[in-house]
């Protein structure tokens, strides 16, 4: 399947992504903040982020603003995963290259490997970000 970096500050929330994720075959790895996803990006090479933007250390709009500087992985979709709909963060988000926005509280579970997978699957097809309409 998917090579996804999850990063989440929240350990039980991050735990219980992987595991879903994994269940469905996706190869996946866990930061807990910007600071140490940036380190895991270069190593792990990912298809998909799933990022959350508010966190310690470094949040989810540095974490763009610095994984920006790398240009090492240009196609890589970047997912926003948050509770703050509509807000000038994700806006942000959204200038910096996140691909699409899900609001937590609106995401079971179970929908969210369904969610990577049909982004996964409009990457394949088509490059473009028209897909981030379709939230």
């Amino acid at each position: 399947m998917a090579r996804i970096l999850i990063v989440e500050d929240d350990r039980d929330l991050n735990a219980a992504y992987v595991t879903i994720l994994q269940s469905v075959g996706h190869d996946v790895v866990a930061a807990y903040d910007g600071k140490d996803a940036l380190a895991k990006v270069k190593e792990f090479d990912p298809e998909l982020i799933l990022l959350d933007l508010l966190m310690p250390i470094m949040g989810g709009l540095e974490f763009l603003q610095q994984y920006k500087l790398l240009k090492a992985h240009p196609n890589v979709k970047v997912l926003i995963f948050t509770n703050m709909e509509n807000s000038p963060e994700v806006n942000e988000a959204y200038k910096l290259g996140a691909h699409r926005c899900i609001i937590k509280s609106w995401t079971a579970p179970h929908n969210l490997a369904k969610v990577i997978d049909d982004t996964l699957k409009a990457k394949n097809t088509d490059n473009s970000s028209a897909a981030a309409s379709a939230s």
